[in-house]
């Protein structure tokens, strides 16, 4: 994973470029747009998904993840970044362009490790110095990709997605060098991205649910 890792930003992140192929992101997104729509969540600016349960400070009672979510967990998983824990959920949210995200921390819930999958859509998301409104650094997500959050990322920036149509990538990217074909690209015009969040919820109850 050493290969992975984003130098040019805090403690630790690593980018995975085309960490899913063509067949794979299409299978998915099929997967998470034929689920039942009550199975959906709509918010004021982004609708989403919850797989494996409910994240509570007393404990989440465990809900059976559907196999072909299970799938790229375990994907994920065997690149061994969660140490000795195991991603038992996972946040699906979708953006349609002019939507986005406020800059947040995970939070103590979850084992200090984010994976979030890309798809269908680029995507910017800045990162914050604990409560400063600047931003100190971007990162670049393509479709297909994949980010991993840990250390020092994970506990001292907050991150969010701002409200736009379309993206310019200048410096503030970190993640893509100058020779990268991508880079200075203006008006770059998002479409509807479907981001997985992966994550192990520390506490959680022995009780199981199937749906």
């Amino acid at each position: 994973m050493e290969s992975f890792k984003i130098a040019n930003c805090p403690n630790s992140a690593y980018y995975l470029r085309n960490f899913l192929s063509v067949e794979e992101e299409e299978q998915l997104l099929r997967n998470v747009n034929n689920v039942p729509k009550p199975k959906w969540t709509q918010l004021t600016h982004r609708r989403l998904q919850n797989w494996g349960g409910i994240p509570h400070p007393k404990g989440m009672v465990v809900e059976t993840i559907p196999q072909w979510l299970q799938l790229y967990m375990d994907k994920v998983s065997k690149l061994n970044m969660f140490g000795d824990k195991k991603p038992n959920h996972v946040l699906i949210n979708e953006y349609q362009p002019n939507q986005g995200i406020m800059p947040h921390l995970d939070g103590p819930l979850y084992h200090p490790v984010i994976a979030t999958l890309n798809l269908g859509s680029h995507t910017v998301l800045n990162f914050y110095k604990n409560e400063e409104k600047t931003v100190s650094f971007s990162l670049f997500l393509e479709p297909r990709s994949l980010l991993i959050q840990e250390n020092e990322i994970y506990n001292n920036f907050r991150h969010g997605i701002e409200e736009r149509e379309e993206d310019s990538i200048g410096e503030s990217v970190v993640n893509l060098s100058k020779d990268d074909p991508l880079y200075g690209s203006e008006h770059l015009k998002r479409g509807t991205r479907i981001s997985l969040t992966i994550r192990h919820v520390i506490k959680s109850t022995k009780i199981k649910i199937r749906l």
